[in-house]
């Protein structure tokens, strides 16, 4: 998957994901994280391989089709698009509009309906205070958390979350990650994050993908991911940030040499 001329993002990565299924996808910069999600949200169309979804192709259904396959797709950017001059309460609501139709949409734009709802969202993320806000008075951290919360509005079976946590102290972030795995747990959403915090992804998510230059160095469950491992995900990241030669065991070459792969 790649710009003309440019080399791929992501090169032979198959991925299964199951129903109800929580994994994070670590990696360094320009791994191919961000394009995985954006092949999985149907955002972008695979230049080869194959990608499918509850055993569908999308690019191969209607334009109807694929709309309403995308409405059970939940995608949260890391900076999320909300209109500076819109109202928190708005912003939130967004998340089930792929359930409404357009009359009961514009309906929602003059006068939100589900209030309590948006509330209750928003006060899973400490936020509910701010429900009558405008977008432009949130901080950084504050808005990444109203992008979180309107997921729990949303009819969607599968969530899609690109580094929730950039903008996010430490108390603030543990707070948004344990909110987002219980909800997908309780509603059986398959949840799909990436992040740079690794501890993070160790900690909580019972399944890790680590991505570097494209391949998938690793699918395993979290019990399973070695600090060598990890070494060598981020050693050629750390040799290029230092100029130093990365050092790395002959084994564990061995161990974690990239598995062929297509996005499905």
């Amino acid at each position: 998957m790649a710009r003309a001329g440019a080399p791929d993002a992501l090169i032979d990565a198959t991925i299964h994901i199951k129903s109800g299924e929580q994994v994070a996808i670590i990696g360094p910069s320009g791994a191919g994280k961000t394009t995985l999600l954006n092949l999985l949200s149907c955002a972008q169309v695979p230049t080869r391989g194959e990608l499918t979804l509850d055993g569908q192709n999308p690019w191969q259904l209607s334009r109807r089709a694929l709309q309403t396959l995308r409405g059970r797709l939940y995608v949260a950017p890391q900076v999320p698009p909300l209109p500076p001059r819109q109202r928190v309460i708005t912003a939130v609501l967004a998340g089930s509009l792929p359930a409404l139709s357009f009359a009961q949409s514009m309906a929602s734009l003059i006068y939100p309906k589900n209030i309590a709802g948006a509330h209750a969202a928003l006060a899973k993320f400490d936020l509910s205070e701010k429900i009558f806000d405008r977008v432009d008075r949130l901080s950084g951290g504050e808005r990444q958390r109203v992008g979180l919360a309107r997921a729990l509005l949303s009819p969607s079976s599968m969530w899609l979350i690109d580094e929730p946590l950039s903008a996010l102290d430490p108390t603030r972030a543990t707070q948004a990650m344990d909110t987002m795995l219980n909800e997908a747990r309780q509603r059986n959403v398959s949840l799909v994050v990436t992040l740079h915090q690794v501890e993070v992804a160790l900690a909580r998510f019972p399944r890790v993908i680590g991505l570097r230059d494209g391949l998938v160095a690793f699918d395993l469950p979290t019990a399973e991911v070695t600090t060598e491992l990890l070494q060598l995900l981020y050693a050629q990241h750390e040799a290029e940030l230092t100029g130093a030669a990365p050092v790395v065991d002959d084994a564990v070459i061995e161990a974690v040499t990239p598995v062929a792969m297509h996005c499905r």
